[in-house]
């Protein structure tokens, strides 16, 4: 049986395979059930499994030949506080969780490479299949690293790959150099004088003050950075008061920051820090400013993303991007890429159900495109391995 009449045997199963993981959502750190389903498949299938990396991660080894040369392949298996509003079959059965950014499918996709690739060994060196948790904000992936990954599994290179709604299903998108942006947060608490709201004069305003931290903050990107540096300041939450004739003495401002480069990080941090020292002065109030660092930006490297488009561009009915531009939001992939080389890809996902995005309680993976994900990382394998 060849390749791709391997991989056309596999996508019923592996489409039942999806729509359980999704029918059984895992928070971060919570993937146990998925953990231990990955784990068991890739027994199955004869590859060397090592379970509980950065928690509740799986590694699988897969070894053909003779040579030393290795590459991680990496898909995530968690799913998001969210309750679902889709009514199909495969619907979550866990309420306020689910699959809405498809985390399923991008670890039935990885377990079909790892069918595919034990049944036909056609690579010399070491496929390390990485299944990893907590990639929603909780930071799976330097999870992993500080439990031992690259030491324990030493490779060359790694690579990520995350359905992308809106591409056609069958078209890649690969990035030379930023693909995602970092994702800083910040908390701000402003501290006043309350006072009875029909007399103001006799308090120092939190909530005046904190409006016109709000409006301030608004400048940072568009008036202290360069223009050709892509940056983003939101402020999401305002928190302050509790009863209609009080002025509050405190208020709390939070919110995120999107930056494609450390230096912009910096700037921003520093930017936002000597605002709030201003409306402090200017209102009379105290603003103490916390700001953390979080997923750092996502940053390709140029060979492996030369590599990566000519495998997603060989693929028989597929196609590739390489001009599409990088996506504020944010991915722990970024993590890896701080100590390895290597490339994360968007594979297109249709249309997607009723058209919504990621992060939609309506969103569920299209299976259609499982082939297109497995076969792509067949070929990574069989090109960065190639046998003598």
């Amino acid at each position: 049986m060849s390749i791709p009449e391997k991989i056309r045997q596999c996508h019923p199963a592996l489409t039942a395979l999806r729509r359980d993981i999704h029918a059984h959502p895992e928070l971060a750190f919570e993937e146990r059930r998925t953990a231990e389903l990955v784990a068991r498949r890739l027994e199955d299938l004869g590859v060397e499994v090592h379970r509980g990396l950065g928690g509740t991660g799986v590694v699988g080894v897969l070894k053909a030949g003779r040579s030393l040369r290795a590459i991680g392949l990496r898909a995530d298996m968690d799913a998001l506080p969210i309750q679902e509003r889709n009514d199909f079959a495969h619907v979550s059965q866990h309420a306020g969780c689910m699959h809405a950014c498809g985390h399923d499918g991008h670890t039935a996709m990885l377990l079909g490479a790892a069918e595919v690739l034990s049944a036909h060994p056609d690579f010399d060196g070491t496929a390390y299949f990485i299944f990893q948790p907590a990639e929603e904000g909780e930071g799976g992936a330097d999870a992993m690293v500080d439990d031992g990954l690259f030491d324990r599994f030493p490779m060359a290179s790694i690579f990520g790959m995350h359905n992308w709604p809106g591409l056609p299903a069958g078209q890649f998108a690969v990035h030379d150099g930023p693909v995602m942006a970092s994702a800083d947060r910040f908390d701000i608490e402003i501290r006043g004088q309350g006072a009875h709201g029909a007399m103001p004069h006799l308090g120092t305003d939190s909530i005046i003050a904190g409006a016109a931290l709000v409006q301030a903050l608004q400048t940072v990107v568009s008036r202290t950075l360069d223009p050709l540096d892509s940056a983003v300041v939101s402020v999401t939450q305002f928190h302050a008061g509790e009863a209609y004739n009080v002025i509050p003495d405190r208020a709390k401002l939070c919110g995120t920051v999107r930056a494609f480069s450390a230096a912009v990080q910096d700037r921003i941090e520093a930017t936002i820090t000597r605002i709030g020292d201003g409306v402090a002065a200017s209102h009379g109030v105290s603003v103490e400013v916390d700001y953390r660092r979080g997923y750092p930006p996502t940053i390709n490297t140029a060979d492996e993303a030369a590599i990566c488009a000519a495998v997603a561009g060989s693929l028989p009915g597929a196609s590739v991007l390489t001009d599409l531009p990088p996506s504020m939001g944010a991915e722990d992939f970024a993590f890896y890429l701080r100590h390895k080389p290597g490339c994360y890809v968007w594979i297109g996902n249709g249309p997607g159900e009723g058209g919504c995005t990621l992060h939609n309680p309506h969103y569920d993976f299209n299976d259609t495109i499982i082939p297109f994900g497995v076969a792509y990382w067949v070929e990574l394998v069989r090109r960065l391995l190639p046998k003598a």
